[in-house]
């Protein structure tokens, strides 16, 4: 398949798209939050709702209904989805968790001894919650999309 016939398939077209709203949602809801344009919030990981449950459930039901939900291709979508939610609500979130008790290890450190430091990311995961509206969201996007 040529790329440019691939590029123009609607289930890609609807994860893409989705993804790049949330985001920019996101980066849009902090700017009101803080004042301030943080560049880096558009493409971060975390925070709600999940961008990546929100693409891949979005992914999931385009083809769900375009190939029918009965289909091979549907079956395989949908699994990998939930790999994919289920790492953002687990495995990243725990990262995130460790992150945040290194971080305050390396603050009190820091603090005594006057060294330099460098800071670990801590918004890696989401919350079950997160996910969730996250995995709505998609859902609802591609069934208004189609």
């Amino acid at each position: 398949m040529p790329f440019n016939v691939f590029m123009s398939e609607k289930p890609f077209l609807i994860a893409i798209s989705c993804s790049l709203l949330i985001q920019l949602l996101k980066g849009f809801a902090a700017f009101a939050r803080h004042g301030k344009l943080d560049f880096r919030r558009f493409v971060r990981t975390g925070g709600m709702p999940s961008s990546h449950a929100a693409s891949v459930s979005s992914l999931s039901m385009a083809v769900g209904l375009k190939e029918g939900f009965s289909s091979a291709l549907f079956g395989v979508t949908l699994f990998f989805s939930l790999i994919i939610m289920y790492d953002a609500a687990g495995l990243r979130r725990a990262a995130g968790r460790q992150a945040e008790v290194l971080n305050r290890i390396l603050d009190d450190h820091y603090s005594k001894h006057k060294v330099g430091e460098e800071r670990l990311l801590e918004l890696l995961g989401h919350t079950p919650f997160e996910v969730l509206v996250g995995a709505v969201t998609g859902v609802l996007f591609a069934f208004i999309w189609y």
